[in-house]
């Protein structure tokens, strides 16, 4: 019998990534914990963490991202939708979706996301000389 395909549902292009990341409890506040990302898009990202978190959990997340060629500060406010155990009892593949991020975030992360080749393309036009 042969199995269906399956439906991709995301919304937004991801990258493959792996960037440091700053995370922590939105309520009760925490202290900010650091892992790294395995991918990322406008939509969200996937870490490697620590603890599972359950399904609504709210985190701040703090990240740098190269936007135009410099280092940009993304925050924002993301939704656990996922924690799977990867290596029993020690590490979790968590998917956050973002539920809060400020416009010039949502900018530089769909920058990123593009990649080097496609910003170049949108970027290079005709100059006006006057």
């Amino acid at each position: 019998m042969q199995s269906q395909p399956t439906q991709d549902r995301r919304q937004h292009p991801r990258r493959d990534a792996s960037l440091v990341v700053s995370y922590r409890l939105k309520y009760p506040t925490a202290a900010y914990d650091i892992t790294h990302t395995r991918n990322v898009s406008q939509g969200g990202m996937l870490l490697t963490t620590v603890t599972p978190f359950e399904r609504g959990v709210r985190l701040t997340v703090r990240t740098r991202l190269s936007s135009r060629g410099w280092p940009r500060l993304v925050r924002g406010t993301a939704e656990a939708v996922e924690s799977r155990e990867i290596v029993k009892n020690l590490l979790y593949e968590t998917r956050l979706r973002f539920i809060h991020l400020d416009s010039p975030s949502v900018q530089v992360i769909g920058d990123f996301c593009a990649g080097p080749a496609a910003l170049a393309a949108a970027t290079d036009r005709p100059r006006v000389l006057g």
